[in-house]
């Protein structure tokens, strides 16, 4: 139990259903379809479109998303890929040609189909319960009327404004500025589009007007984009892989995304008496940034497109994990590991709804960099995403770039079992840190005792491009000890991600909500 004598936050109890997510009105909306006799997964299509009206900066209808299903019922839970692929026409040769060793974030060439759409209107046929066009009213409704700019949504909206480019200042800059506190955002050009997708389903969007738009817009800023990219997008059920810890069995969505880099670092960080150890002292805190820098130098060497990866199974292995954790010193800091395809960022929002039937889902949703490429379709305001910067193009990579390939992607869904039963949905966004957020958040649960709150509220550390980012959490006499270990400890100027969960009591028949304070956010209960 938190100190009430100190700021924080307590979690939400309910037994109807639960969603949480990083902006208010987004969970009211979760909540509003639940009570109307929707599903989770009605509730989450509806909550995570309308973040794309309420945190633009973060996502939209231009983007991905990755999806863990736990239908009603079942434990048997699905994986659904909603990832983009690259236009038939990019080629990696040609760009080597041309002197180009990397895709830039904001270079046309980073900009893949968005996924997203392909697989909400999926999950809303397969398992939805009232339709696509009513978990679409919501966010018709507020991209018409305007959405107050939230506090942590004008902190980053200001800080990736400079990214905007073209329609993409018109569409996303008050007079050329970014939006205050308070201020009232409309895109009733994104209503338009969006009930023509409401109408038409997938096709609303990858065909007819609204993919002439993103086409057009595309083909004058210099891409290769044609209708036949869009026309052929479609979104892939799966199984999620998996691995064991503290006796419980954690869930990752497979490749393109990052989640074996989680299970990796989550098996390392197993080869240590981390229970021993102060939460947030020296010695997990250099153990954990060990385990990441192996980790990440894994996921940029293995993961890729499906189609590609051949080193999923190397990855997952125990063997792996084990001779990975005997390079960790517990006395000095090994040298950063090549980290070449990513950055830190923090431009993702993750949804977590369970309903009274405890159908369960995990939805992390993205444009990647703050405004996709910065790019927005002329008249429909569809910011486009950069997820092609994922890519590498180093030849034989299994992560060059090529015709129709997904990249490596960061966004990562996830959800705890306990003896093959789903306990707890949850996710945790911030671009590269996400499968650091992830094993810690889960270690600090299982390792720590933590509640879903407290483990959220405590404070990060991440070990990226040579520096070890330490929260203000973290005590001066901390930092200054994993200094004298080689650590170049950094303090970064906003909070490492956000995040959210929901765990399901079971034997009592409660569900117990966690947001993070690091966002605008809360979990609500009906």
């Amino acid at each position: 139990m938190r100190d009430f004598h100190f700021p924080g936050r307590s979690e939400v109890i309910a037994t109807n259903g639960m969603a949480a997510t990083s902006h208010p009105l987004a969970a009211k909306t979760c909540i509003d379809i639940l009570e109307r006799g929707g599903n989770a997964v009605d509730a989450a299509i509806a909550g995570a479109v309308l973040l794309g009206i309420a945190e633009p900066q973060s996502c939209g209808i231009g983007g991905d998303c990755f999806v863990l299903l736990k239908p009603a019922g079942s434990e048997a839970v699905i994986a659904l890929n909603g990832s983009g692929r690259a236009p038939a026409g990019i080629s990696a040769e040609a760009l080597r040609a041309q002197g180009i060793d990397r895709i830039g974030t904001e270079s046309i060439e980073a900009v893949t189909i968005p996924g997203a759409i392909d697989a909400l209107c999926r999950l809303s046929e397969d398992h939805g319960r009232i339709g696509l066009e009513a978990c679409l009213a919501p966010s018709i409704r507020y991209a018409e009327e305007g959405v107050p700019v939230a506090a942590r949504v004008a902190f980053d909206w200001e800080e990736g404004a400079g990214r905007l480019q073209g329609a993409g200042r018109a569409h996303y800059l008050f007079d050329g500025k970014p939006p205050k506190v308070g201020d009232l955002f409309r895109s009733p050009a994104q209503a338009e589009a969006l009930r023509l997708i409401a109408r038409h389903g997938r096709a609303g969007f990858y065909e007819g007007p609204v993919a002439e738009d993103m086409v057009a817009t595309l083909r004058a800023a210099g891409g290769c984009h044609t209708l036949e990219d869009f026309a052929g997008a479609r979104s892939d059920y799966g199984k999620p892989i998996s691995t064991r810890f503290m006796g419980h069995e954690i869930l990752e969505h497979a490749p393109n995304g990052q989640g074996a880099t989680a299970l990796l670092m989550l098996n390392i960080l197993a080869r240590f008496d981390l229970a021993r150890l102060d939460p947030f002292g020296v010695e997990r805190t250099h153990i954990e940034a060990e385990a990441a820098k192996l980790a990440y130098d894994a996921r940029d060497r293995f993961i890729a497109d499906p189609a590609s990866m051949t080193r999923l199974d190397h990855m997952l292995s125990e063997d792996t994990a084990e001779r990975l954790a005997a390079l960790i010193d517990p006395a000095a800091a090994m040298p950063s590991a090549k980290a070449a395809s990513e950055a830190i960022h923090r431009d993702t929002v993750y949804i977590t709804v369970v309903d009274r039937d405890r159908m369960a889902v995990s939805l992390i949703y993205s444009t990647y960099w703050s405004f996709g490429v910065g790019l927005a379709s002329d008249r429909y305001a569809i910011l486009m995403q950069n997820r092609g910067a994922g890519f590498s193009l180093e030849p034989g990579h299994p992560n060059e770039a090529g015709p129709g390939k997904r990249p490596m992607h960061t966004i990562i869904p996830g959800m705890l079992a306990r003896e093959s039963r789903v306990i707890m949905p949850f996710g945790v966004m911030g671009g590269g840190y996400q499968p650091n957020g992830h094993a810690r958040f889960i270690s600090n649960m299982l390792t720590y005792g933590m509640s879903p709150q407290a483990a959220i509220d405590a404070p990060r550390s991440f070990a990226t491009l040579g520096d070890l980012q330490l929260e203000r959490g973290y005590s001066p006499a901390v930092a200054e000890a994993l200094a004298r270990l080689g650590h170049r400890v950094t303090r970064p100027e906003a909070p490492l991600g956000g995040a959210q969960a929901i765990l399901i009591d079971h034997d009592r028949g409660v569900l117990i909500g966690a947001s993070d304070p690091r966002k605008d956010g809360c979990a609500l209960g009906c």
